[in-house]
């Protein structure tokens, strides 16, 4: 007799259930659901090798350092349009909407995280288009800042990712970049706009806040 296999739960229902909300480390003027010890994750995300790993269900250092950059500096993206690349639960995406961007849009992969996005800025009080694509193959998009933290922790993935973002800043696109200088960070391309303490999710608990960069691409 074949088991019947657990229903897969509604992303939307799931992260309001199972992940409470509470203020960004080093950032408490945005609030997010954020994954816990008794979340049950897994359900949600999935046990395959094929299922995307849950990134967007906690804060990561290259998105905190970018939204905190963006909070205390607005002037880098009032009035502007914003597309938050690779953008998890949407914590740059919401920094960007309270500085006052004209537009933000944020972009992944990954269908919870495009669940989480929504939630977030809901609970925010802000405004953000969500679109679930993987553009990094595709030409530019219509926007006049690309923020993007945290997507340089993969050889093959990082390649890409800098050569989507150099097609942007030929475009006329500003590029912003948040990263606690993990491995695949090209460093050699970029320059160092500023440096912010900030909790990292990856650094493990108990490990304070960590130094990581906001940077932009040399010309």
């Amino acid at each position: 007799m074949k088991r019947s296999r657990t229903p897969h739960p509604d992303p939307a229902a799931f992260i309001k259930a199972n992940l409470p909300i509470s203020p960004v480390p080093s950032i408490p003027e945005i609030c997010l659901h954020t994954a816990g010890p008794a979340s049950g994750l897994w359900r949600l995300a999935g046990r395959r090798e094929a299922d995307p790993a849950p990134y967007w269900a906690y804060p990561w250092a290259g998105g905190a350092v970018l939204a905190r950059h963006l909070l205390d500096r607005p002037e880098m993206v009032s009035g502007r349009r914003v597309l938050d690349l690779g953008a998890g639960s949407g914590l740059v995406a919401i920094a960007a909407a309270k500085a006052g961007a004209a537009t933000v849009t944020a972009v992944d992969i990954d269908a919870n995280a495009i669940a989480a996005i929504g939630i977030n800025a809901a609970i925010n009080g802000v405004t953000i288009a969500v679109v679930a694509a993987d553009i990094i193959g595709t030409p530019p998009p219509e926007a006049d800042v690309l923020v993007v933290g945290d997507l340089f922790y993969d050889p093959a993935l990082a390649v890409r990712v800098t050569a989507f973002l150099r097609r942007c800043q030929a475009s006329g696109i500003e590029v912003l970049i948040g990263d606690p200088e993990r491995a695949y960070l090209p460093q050699g391309e970029l320059r160092r706009i500023a440096t912010h303490a900030v909790a990292d999710f990856g650094a493990g608990t108990g490990r304070g806040a960590v130094q990581a960069g906001v940077f932009s691409l040399r010309q």
